[in-house]
């Protein structure tokens, strides 16, 4: 049989057990050798062909892997629900101490208090929403 069908066969096996793993090793593995079958088609001698599978081999597992899970792991870029409103400005409806009041943000009332405890926010000032706890927001007044 020649090399450049059994560098297939092993590349079809890597590339069927990078499927069931998902690591991205085998299938790094597999694509080097398909290389490999190619510099076996065109004729080179299997130390070379060895040497071909195991420069695409590290290439890949050094290079390409890191690479891609640089991409796939990136933070998420927006935030949503509740985590959204964290930073955003907010209209103080009621006034807001550390114990209770009311505040207005995106078109929606939200029960708030002062992120300070000591600190009394008037109605009509502008505040910052800091954090939220529940179903209330802790604010704090803009300079």
């Amino acid at each position: 049989m020649d090399e450049w069908i059994i560098w297939v066969i092993l590349a079809v096996v890597l590339g069927v057990a990078e499927i069931f793993t998902l690591t991205a090793s085998l299938g790094l593995l597999g694509v080097a050798a398909l290389l490999t079958a190619a510099a076996a088609g065109i004729g080179l001698p299997v130390p070379l062909q060895l040497l071909v599978f195991a420069a695409a081999s590290a290439a890949g597992l050094i290079v390409i892997r890191p690479l891609a899970f640089r991409h796939v792991r990136q933070p998420q870029l927006q935030r949503f629900g509740v985590d959204a409103l964290v930073g955003k400005p907010a209209y103080v409806t009621s006034e807001v101490t550390g114990r209770d009041g009311r505040i207005r943000v995106g078109g929606e009332e939200w029960s708030a208090r002062a992120y300070d405890e000591t600190l009394v926010i008037p109605a009509g000032a502008t505040v910052d929403i800091i954090e939220i706890e529940g179903a209330t927001a802790l604010v704090y007044p803009r300079e």
